[in-house]
């Protein structure tokens, strides 16, 4: 089995503000997009040809992975998602490149390269296999019923699940799948799923790492967790205090800094002087972090600028950001309790006791500008001087602080105190 059909043309309404402006796929996590680690550990799979089916902002997928072809080792093709929606339209999309045995991933789940050789290895002369994982909590997962190892039946995200086997949409399909494909009908969500072909199935349960990503702040644990088994690489360091792994690209510079834990540190992004990177973080190409700022536990992308005394903790931060001095996004509670977030189905608990800010591209923050824990802010907004952020702001707003000042003179105070 040597093609893969990987699944890119969502949007990932629950990773607004970050997908306003990109496709979940595209989201940056251990110094690149998922879709990239996806490629990349099909590649190891043994994987040489990939088809990317495309549909929200497909143009910046095509435009990254146009240039990343030859560096990933695999032929990529670029198969745009017609006007139907679901996981089995965008399936239905590909028949004519998988024209052979092959693979359908979904391209912002990152597994290794052990799960998708079990499946592949598992498939042999099966029409379709699906990948299995027992998880404790399954309440936000379809499950599998299986019998002989086959999928009797399948049910979708159940208050009781009848069992504990999770989908992880991973699967392996032979041509004929495209068939009963074209013969589905439209779910209540009016999509077309790829789960009501799933009878009938060889279940593979598999045990090998995978990682979802539902709201921003899963980027955090998927990010240590990539970090954790990338190679060190060092580049320019100087002057510079260094307490655990360096992973930086080509002319990508430390100086004069304290780092403590592993960073990712992109192409020509300079770190320094007397900057302080703790935790897990990954740095994107071309960002400057300098005087007496601290990152912390943080995703930044690509060309954002935090260059004086400011303090970023636990957040994902997105393209061109620029921090003014003096910025601080707070990521801790006076009552040390979790982080409760506002999404759009309402609260829910994000489950960490540190949580700063999920940042979209283009923002602007003024000089002393800072944000309460757990606040979204949209693309291309200004958050003004002096500005307290409470609440999520929308892309395209502009927040400006309105003070009252009283100059008071000695003559004002001599008479007054007359």
């Amino acid at each position: 089995m040597l093609k893969a059909v990987v699944l890119a043309g969502g949007e990932g309404v629950r990773m607004h503000p970050l997908t306003y402006t990109r496709p979940k796929a595209m989201l940056q996590v251990g110094g690149k997009p998922m879709l990239w680690h996806v490629l990349s550990r099909l590649k190891k799979a043994g994987i040489t040809k990939a088809g990317i089916v495309v549909k929200y902002k497909a143009e910046k997928i095509i435009e990254y992975f146009s240039k990343e072809e030859n560096s990933l080792g695999m032929q990529i093709s670029f198969i745009q998602q017609g006007l139907k929606h679901g996981t089995g339209a965008a399936l239905m999309d590909a028949e004519k490149y998988a024209d052979e045995d092959f693979l359908a991933v979904a391209a912002d789940i990152i597994c290794d390269p052990a799960l998708y050789r079990k499946v592949m290895e598992a498939h042999g002369k099966e029409e379709k296999t699906v990948a299995l994982k027992k998880m404790q909590d399954v309440s936000n997962f379809g499950v599998a019923e299986v019998r002989d190892g086959k999928i009797t039946n399948f049910v979708e995200k159940s208050e009781k699940p009848p069992t504990n086997l999770a989908n992880l949409s991973v699967y392996s399909f032979s041509p004929s799948v495209f068939s009963e494909l074209g013969k589905l009908a439209p779910s209540s969500r009016g999509e077309y799923e790829i789960v009501d072909v799933f009878r009938g199935a060889r279940a593979v349960e598999v045990s090998e790492f995978w990682g979802e990503v539902s709201y921003p702040w899963h980027l955090f644990d998927l990010n240590a967790k990539l970090l954790s088994e990338m190679e060190a690489s060092i580049e320019q360091v100087e002057n510079s205090t260094i307490k655990g792994k360096l992973i930086m690209e080509k002319g990508a510079e430390i100086f004069d800094s304290y780092i403590e834990g592993t960073a990712y540190i992109g192409k020509d992004s300079k770190i320094g002087p007397h900057s302080f990177l703790r935790g897990n973080n990954s740095i994107g190409a071309n960002c400057r972090i300098g005087e007496s700022t601290t990152i912390k536990d943080s995703i930044l992308f690509d060309n954002v600028n935090a260059k004086h005394l400011s303090y970023i903790g636990d957040s994902v931060v997105g393209e061109g950001v620029n921090f003014g001095a003096g910025t601080q996004i707070a990521n801790y509670r006076f009552d040390a309790s979790h982080i409760n977030i506002q999404t759009e189905k309402g609260w829910i608990n994000s489950g960490r006791k540190k949580l700063g800010s999920i940042i979209g591209d283009h923002v602007k923050f003024g000089v002393l500008a800072c944000t309460m824990p757990g606040k979204m802010i949209g693309n291309d907004c200004w958050i003004g001087s002096n500005v307290n952020v409470m609440r999520h702001v929308k892309p395209h707003t502009k927040i400006f602080a309105k003070q009252d000042y009283i100059y008071q003179s000695q003559e004002d105070q001599d008479q007054h105190s007359g």
